[in-house]
This record gives C-alpha cells, sequence and structure tokens, in this order.
C-alpha cells in the first residue's frame, strides 16, 4: 500500500501488547541510510513477515536486533522497557533469538554438541546428558524428532534449519527471528516449517519472518510489513490480511514494494534527469542479442526459466524486474553459458548456444554477478590477477603458456586508473576493497577489449551513492559506445531511469515487456511503474 496508507487500517487485536516494540529505529552507513525511523512491533502469537527487495534494509534490522549493530536513533522497548541490545549475547538473555540465512552450525559436531556451544565459561566441559534432556525438552513439543547424537553434516538442509531453530530457542526465546528460512529448502521441507511455525504461534512465541517471497508471505504470516529503500512503506494488519485472497494481498505488498514513495530516486535527481534525456537506439539498429525459447531447469529438475524470448539492439539497455527469485539469475547465467539450458541464443547473427563461457567471452559476452566476492572474483587474488581471471592463457598475458608478469602489471595500472579503481596497488587482495571497488575490478575486468554485450546482475546493489551514480555511468556509456546491455534489478527506479524497455519476470517466465519511451526519448516512470506492478501480479496491461 502506498506510504501515506501504512499502518491505516486496525486490527481487532491492536491492543496486544508487544514483547518487542522497535520505534522510530534509524541507522546510517558511510553514504547509505539503511534504516529511517522504522516501526515494528512483534505480538506473542504472531507471526509478523517483513518484505523488502535486496537494499531495502531488512538485514540490518535483522542485525540490530540481534545484537550485532546498533542503531544511531530511536529506541527498543522488551516488554515495555526501554534496552540497549549491545551483543548477540544481551539478545538472547532478552530472548531473541535468530536464525541466519547462511547456516550457523558445526557440521562435524552432532546435534547436542552444537546446541551446548557458547553455553558456558570454555573451560567447563559439555554435559552431554543434561544438553540431551534440554534438548528434547525444547524440541519435542515442536514436533522435532531429530536424534541428538546424529552429526550435523548428515543432516538434510531442512532438518539442520530444525536443529537452528532449537538454538535460537535454547535459551528460553520468547522472540524467534528467522532470516529467508525457505531459500534454500525443498517443497516438502518448506511444508514442514509451515506446520512449525503454527506449533510455535501456538504456545505464544513472536516470530519475524523476513523474506522476499510473496506467496510465503501470504501462506505463512498473520501480519506484514514492507521495507523500501530503508523506510517502512506499507503494512497489512492481521485483521484486514485474513480478509484478503491471495491475489489481493500480494497486489498490495507488489503496491507498496515498487510504487512511487515521493521521494524519488537520488541519483536521477543528482544527475539532472540526465537519463531521460538520453535518445533511444535507432529503429533499425541491428539485434546483437537475441534469445528465443530458453528454458532453464533448477537442482530438483523443476524449471526455473521457462520459454523466455527477447532481442536487444546496438546501443539499448533492456531492463529486466521482477521480485528477486523469480528466474533472473538463473537467465542471465544461461545466456552467459554457465547453466545448461534449452533454447536458442544469438550473438550478432551467430548462434552460440553450444558454445563454453570462454568462448562465448572472447566473442564479446560478459556477464557482471551480483556475487562480487563468491563469485565475480577471488577474495585473496591480487586485483592485478582478478582482471585477467577470464583471460587465463590469452595473450598479451601469457606466451607460449608462459605468465607475462609484465604485461598483467601493466594492465591492471591502466584499469585501476580509467576506472578509479581505489587500491593501494595492484598487488592488493581484491578481499579488503571496498564493494564500489570491488565492483569496479569486475567492472574494468568485462568492459576490457570488444565488448558486445553486457549482461548485468543487480549492479548497484549494496553500493552507496557516488559508486551508484558512477555504475550506471558505466552502464549508459556501454550503450552510447553500441553495446546491447540487459540490466537485472529490483530497484525499478534505476531501471526506468536506465532503460528504454523493461521485460517482467513472474514465475520463471517473461511475462510482458513495458516501453519507458515516449516517441522524444523521455521516460514514462509513473506509467511503466503502473504496468510492471500489474504484471509481476498477473493483471492484463491496458
Amino acid at each position: 500500500m502506498p506510504a501515506s496508507d501504512a499502518g491505516a487500517s486496525v486490527s481487532r487485536d491492536a491492543a496486544a501488547a508487544p514483547v518487542v516494540a522497535l520505534r522510530s529505529i534509524t541507522r546510517r552507513f558511510p553514504g547509505v541510510l539503511a534504516n529511517d525511523r522504522v516501526d515494528l512491533a512483534l505480538v506473542p502469537g504472531r507471526v509478523h513477515v517483513l518484505l523488502g527487495e535486496n537494499g531495502a534494509g531488512k538485514s540490518t534490522l535483522i542485525a540490530i536486533l540481534a545484537g550485532l549493530q546498533q542503531p544511531d536513533a530511536g529506541e527498543i522497548l522488551v516488554d515495555g522497557r526501554p534496552v540497549a541490545i549491545a551483543s548477540p549475547r544481551r539478545a538472547l538473555d532478552l530472548g531473541i533469538g535468530t536464525v541466519f540465512q547462511h547456516e550457523m552450525l558445526v557440521p562435524t559436531l552432532s546435534v547436542v554438541e552444537n546446541l551446548a556451544l557458547g553455553g558456558g565459561p570454555w573451560w567447563r566441559r559439555c554435559r552431554r546428558d543434561a544438553a540431551a534432556v534440554r534438548y528434547r525438552a525444547v524440541a519435542a513439543p515442536l514436533g522435532i524428532l531429530i536424534d541428538p547424537d546424529r552429526l550435523v553434516g548428515d543432516l538434510s538442509l531442512g532438518e539442520r534449519q530444525q536443529v537452528e531453530i532449537v538454538r535460537a530457542l535454547w535459551r528460553g526465546g520468547r522472540i524467534l527471528v528467522l532470516d529467508e528460512p525457505t531459500s534454500m529448502l525443498a517443497p516438502d521441507e518448506i511444508g514442514a516449517l509451515g506446520r512449525l511455525l503454527g506449533r510455535l504461534r501456538e504456545r505464544g512465541t513472536a516470530i519475524l519472518l523476513v523474506t522476499h517471497k510473496l506467496d510465503e508471505a501470504y501462506a505463512l504470516g498473520d501480519e506484514v510489513s514492507v521495507l523500501r529503500g530503508g523506510r517502512l512503506v506499507g503494512r497489512i494488519e492481521p485483521e484486514e490480511l485474513a480478509r484478503l485472497d491471495r491475489d489481493a494481498a500480494v497486489a498490495r505488498i507488489v503496491r507498496a514494494m515498487f510504487e512511487e514513495t515521493g521521494a524519488g530516486d537520488p541519483i536521477v535527481a543528482a544527475e539532472g534527469g540526465r537519463a531521460a534525456r538520453r535518445r533511444p537506439p535507432a529503429p533499425d539498429a541491428p539485434d546483437v542479442l537475441r534469445v528465443e525459447g530458453l528454458s532453464v531447469a533448477g537442482p530438483d529438475g523443476r524449471r526455473v526459466v521457462e520459454g523466455v524470448s527477447f532481442a536487444v539492439r546496438a546501443g539499448e539497455i533492456f531492463g529486466i524486474a521482477g521480485v528477486d527469485g523469480n528466474g533472473q539469475k538463473p537467465l542471465l547465467e544461461a545466456i552467459a553459458g554457465q547453466r545448461p539450458a534449452s533454447g536458442r541464443v544469438w550473438l550478432d547473427g551467430e548462434e552460440i548456444g553450444g558454445l563454453a563461457v570462454p568462448a562465448r567471452h572472447r566473442r564479446g559476452l560478459r556477464y557482471v554477478t551480483d556475487d562480487r566476492l563468491g563469485e565475480g572474483t577471488i577474495a585473496q587474488a591480487p586485483v592485478a590477477e582478478a582482471l585477467v581471471l577470464k583471460r587465463i592463457g590469452e595473450a598479451p598475458f601469457w606466451r607460449s603458456g608462459i605468465v607475462r608478469p609484465a604485461a598483467i602489471e601493466a594492465h591492471a595500472a591502466d584499469a585501476i586508473d580509467r576506472f578509479d579503481i581505489r587500491v593501494p596497488g595492484p598487488g592488493t587482495p581484491v578481499g579488503r576493497l571496498s564493494g564500489g571497488n570491488i565492483q569496479k575490478v569486475l567492472l574494468a575486468r568485462e568492459l576490457h577489449g570488444r565488448a558486445k554485450v553486457i549482461l548485468y546482475n543487480k549492479p548497484t546493489y549494496g553500493l552507496d551513492l557516488n559508486n551508484i551514480r558512477q555504475t550506471r555511468g558505466r552502464i549508459r556509456d556501454g550503450a552510447d559506445a553500441g553495446m546491447a546491455v540487459v540490466v537485472v534489478s529490483t530497484d525499478l527506479d534505476e531501471l526506468v531511469s536506465l532503460c528504454g524497455r523493461i521485460g517482467v519476470m513472474s514465475r520463471g517466465r517473461l511475462v510482458g515487456i513495458v516501453d519507458t519511451d515516449d516517441g522524444d526519448g523521455d521516460r514514462d516512470g509513473g506509467g511503466a511503474r503502473a504496468r510492471i506492478g500489474q504484471l509481476m501480479i498477473g493483471m492484463p496491461v491496458r
């Protein structure tokens, strides 16, 4: 719902006292306002779903509740009393247990040994029998029947998550925070999680469920709050959510996540509307990238991309919008050659579906991942080596199989200067750089040479305002130089400012393409957002 409507409705049990209340929580990082006066209340026996795209501020709120970060302003109340959560141990003492998206268990230890970790001074031996009794007391009422002597490494992902939940409640936790709990689960494990949450609700646990999956929010939640750009922009109270069917609830959430908040895009404002003045490519410009009927299967064999077709002309920036997790990343990875796929892909008139990643790269197809350190490069690699990772064995950096360090260092010095990479020297490990400078390393690597097509996956995610501005400038410069550019982003302001056409992904399908250019190349921002929102929720676009 629009920001002005947030919290407007009142539920019949609104008088229920929250066990935790966040009031005007504000958290700043250099160049980023991560949380902007956020209010949130967790009530016993309710699942409060917190939704928002990447960069909306969800992770920062989780860290504040878990004691990993402290707010710059605002207050936290537990049982109506102001508290300071200065450490994870303090959070546990207050009854706040957190299950993070990434597993925190030790796979070589048993279930009960993992639960006993951190339970006392390091010199005190684990009293295994007492810990096993405690485990059964916590787990059995929740229907968790995992043998406490099993090694964690032998458990399924769903079973490990159950152990994480037991650990979060191990010290009498009354508040459970779950960060993207279904991101790695199979469908049957998601059902088991739903039943577990139901039992926790019945015993009066206050639950904060953080996710970006809309169906999950409707199926599991009692109330919903939506963050966008660090602000609380929408809320559906329990009584209202109970009245809405799935489609109506999802439509409300999508409007809150993607419609204008009134603040506008600070980068576009700072550029003085530069994006709006960019001319679209000529109508007779050739298609540089063409995709027909592309389908991709996930690890379980189900299709995560289904029959996607589109074309991108020379000099065009084509955007792909959608709620995160609807097949955008697998689509780009398949085009880049990183995933097996059915269907056909042409680059400059040549069908490249049978070519591996290096061959596609040599022909000018480049991919900039959103996972900068985990996938895009190697944290321990010096900057100079990171800039040539995709050109190992190629001239001029190798000759007859022999590496040429002087050529690599000269190339690094040039890239550092041209892309303004702030680094002590080319021998500095990439992992020591800021996020913005790591992104510059990736851009310098992918834009080097005769690039024809650039695929960007959330290129400005996690960057400060200055690096966002610079990265968007690089994207436009590439299109101005005649490249065909594809940008996947969950920031509609960004897509509307950059792209003349925006495709919308939903459940693995490209469900429509929205034209944001009028005849003079100006951006139709408000209308485009409305049409994109309609496509996301399955409504026909007029």
